[in-house]
């Protein structure tokens, strides 16, 4: 069940940066296996930093952000962030079509 968890978290992220080649580039260099020193600490720093997301420079973006990254090399978070990107994806292309409709009319 886990080799499926884990292509799905590819298809998203595949999905996620098909539209931007500099997203691309910088999800393939994180999800290198050298990566994997850079990836765990930098997600629980950025899922930390958006505990204080009342200062300026945090917020809560650094939460989903650090989620992501941990869950590339954490199986037991895959199918939960898979699943909340779809979830994204899904709102996201309904609100544009939603602001198409309203600037055709």
């Amino acid at each position: 069940m886990t080799a499926r968890h884990k292509r799905r978290l590819e298809r998203q992220f595949t999905a996620l940066t098909s539209r931007s080649p500099m997203l691309r580039r910088l999800l393939a260099a994180i999800q290198g296996r050298p990566g994997l020193l850079v990836r765990l600490p930098l997600g629980l720093v950025l899922i930390a930093g958006g505990f204080f997301a009342i200062l300026p420079l945090f917020g809560v973006w650094m939460i989903p952000l650090g989620l992501l990254l941990l869950a590339i090399d954490l199986q037991l978070l895959r199918p939960f962030v898979s699943a909340a990107i779809i979830r994204l994806r899904r709102k996201w292309s309904l609100w544009q079509r939603n602001l198409r409709n309203r600037v055709r009319n």
